[in-house]
Parts: C-alpha cells; structure tokens; sequence
C-alpha cells in the first residue's frame, strides 16, 4: 500500500505501534517466538515490548495521541509536495 508507505504513523504492516508507556516506536523490530512485535531488530537485553494504540493504557493512550497527532500535522505540511520535497523538509526539521 503506497499510501503506508508514506506515512509516518504506519509501522509494520501499515499499524503504529507504541512502548508500554506510550512512546511512538519509529525504529526496527522483531517479532517474537510468541507473536509479540518489540523492539530492535532482534532481541537483546534492551528489547521492549510493542503494542497497538487499543492495547494501551489509559494513561499511555493519552501520550501515544500527542505521538499521533503531530505525525498527522506533519503529513498536513507535505500535502502536494513531491517526495523529494517532504523529505527534504523534513530533514530541515530535524537539525
């Protein structure tokens, strides 16, 4: 799906995905022998448990909605853009 693709609220599959605490996770993941997706590209000590938006906390939802609405504000920025140019304006965010 082209439109995930783009998309900097979709990770894996087109889902977003969150720490325990509410925190986006933008980086590499694993999935384990369990079916559980955490983080990293594979596991270590550090590797943190990821969840859906519906299987967080009350509490952690209300963070992970401050995470989802600015990636939604971002996407407003690039509307008719070409790729080159939102990413391109995005990494003169960054710095």
């Amino acid at each position: 799906n082209q439109q995930n693709q783009q998309n900097p609220l979709t990770n894996m599959k087109g889902v977003p995905h969150f720490t325990k605490d509410g925190t986006m996770h933008e980086g590499e993941s694993h999935k384990m022998p369990n079916g559980e997706l955490h983080t990293g590209k594979s596991h270590s000590d550090s590797s943190q448990r990821l969840f859906h938006f519906k299987d967080l906390s009350k509490k952690a939802q209300k963070k992970a909605q401050v995470f989802i609405d600015e990636a939604k504000e971002k996407n407003k920025k690039d509307e008719g853009k070409s790729f080159t140019e939102a990413v391109e304006s995005r990494m003169s965010d960054s710095y």
